[in-house]
């Protein structure tokens, strides 16, 4: 099983950046992803998860300006981030699972994709 996150960067308070999860190794199209971010000094946040049909849900902090969708053909999920502020600087990791496993603790996440927000 493997996650691999790109297209982290630095932008623009107000910018938009599109973070992909490629996954192998498991059946793409039977499980929620999700993505999850930790801030410098602060602990896992959960931020959005998808279901196989492509409905989506977000955390408060996040809602309104992230879209989260998946390709489940090619396995893969795309986080669309809008409007950033300079608190969404963090780590983005992608999950396998949704919201109830996050909370488990026991998942398995890649090994995340840098976001820095900054003027």
């Amino acid at each position: 099983v493997q996650l691999v996150e790109s297209g982290g960067g630095v932008v623009l308070p107000g910018g938009s950046l599109r973070l992909s999860c490629a996954a192998s190794g498991f059946s793409f199209i039977n499980w929620y992803i999700s993505w999850v971010r930790q801030a410098p000094g602060k602990g896992l946040e959960w931020i959005s998860d998808i279901e196989n049909t492509g409905a989506a849900t977000y955390a408060d902090s996040v809602k309104d300006r992230f879209i989260l969708s998946r390709d489940n053909a090619n396995s893969k999920a795309f986080l669309q981030m809008n409007n950033l502020k300079p608190e969404d600087t963090a780590r983005y990791y992608c999950v396998r699972g949704g919201y109830n496993t996050f909370l488990t603790g026991n998942y398995i996440r890649g090994q995340g994709t840098q976001v820095t927000v900054s003027s």
